[in-house]
């Protein structure tokens, strides 16, 4: 086996033990990275939905409410569930993976009623008033979900349709009846924001990183093996094979072989000095044998 077959293949070898350890460390990396990416953009989204809750609440609905028309039809632009709720599906047309949800769990609308796991957030939420937000991970028949869940605490502005049937306007009793969405109080955790969104959207951003990854490491690797082979062959390979060559020319009797040229000083040329004054030597004891 030749002297460039055997470096390449302990080349190759070494390569690939690092690059499997280089490319598990990297995947689990990316993934994390990957998360966290996703869960920046969830809390983007939800400080998004909170503007439009607090906006709505402080500053749309007092002024929707003095309007004749809300008297008689209810209009649910003055509920900050609705008024976040709507923003986000707009936004969903850009980030479709992602779904929010304002659930609670005495809503006044059904459709906001908390399921049984966004429930058990809520109550996570009641039971450690102290935490502003949870974040986890569960399994759904789809698959994986990642979640960020906030809790809505009931304001002040909450109990003029939350309170007591009696409290609230007409024309939101007309619409959602008496039987729901009522008995809040104020400070109290009613509900969550929640927003989630499939574990397969940061393993897709994981994957895509993770083959730019492995192509570039094999692309290093064979341009690194080339590099080192082309080094190898011009500072080791073909200086030897030129001591080789002179050394077959002189051991099969020729007189007149020119010495090797020496250029630099490392182990190469130091063979190719020694060999030189060798050649001067058994120069000199033929000559002494021809002489006798």
């Amino acid at each position: 086996m030749k002297l460039l077959t055997k470096f390449n293949l302990i080349l190759v070898a070494i390569f690939a033990v690092s690059g499997v350890l280089i490319a598990q460390m990297s995947y689990s990396f990316l993934i994390g990275n990957a998360r966290r990416e996703v869960m920046e953009q969830a809390k983007l989204m939800m400080a998004g939905a909170t503007s439009v809750r607090n906006y709505t609440a402080d500053d749309l609905s007092p002024l929707l409410q003095q309007l004749p028309r809300h008297r008689v039809h209810f209009l649910a632009e003055t509920i900050p569930f609705y008024a976040a709720t709507t923003t986000f599906n707009n936004i969903r047309k850009s980030y479709p993976d992602y779904a929010y949800k304002e659930a609670a769990l005495n809503p006044t609308n059904p459709e906001d009623r908390a399921s049984d796991w966004e429930a058990d957030i809520i109550d996570y939420l009641r039971d450690h008033p102290d935490e502003t937000e949870k974040t986890g991970e569960r399994d759904t028949a789809d698959g994986p979900d990642l979640y960020l869940a906030r809790p809505i605490v009931a304001g002040q502005e909450c109990m003029e349709c939350h309170s007591l049937p009696t409290a609230a306007p007409p024309a939101l009793r007309a619409v959602y009846g008496t039987a729901n969405g009522f008995g809040w109080k104020k400070g109290e955790i009613v509900g969550a924001q929640i927003i989630s969104v499939p574990l397969a959207v940061p393993v897709a951003i994981a994957n895509h990183a993770y083959h730019r990854l492995l192509l570039f490491l094999i692309v290093t690797m064979i341009a690194t093996i080339l590099a080192l082979d082309a080094g190898v062959y011009f500072f080791v390979i073909r200086p030897l094979k030129l001591v080789s060559s002179t050394a077959d020319r002189v051991s099969r009797g020729e007189k007149d072989v020119p010495p090797i040229q020496v250029k630099g000083k490392d182990e190469i040329a130091t063979v190719a000095s020694s060999f030189n004054r060798m050649q001067v030597s058994l120069a000199k004891a033929f000559k002494m044998l021809d002489e006798r």
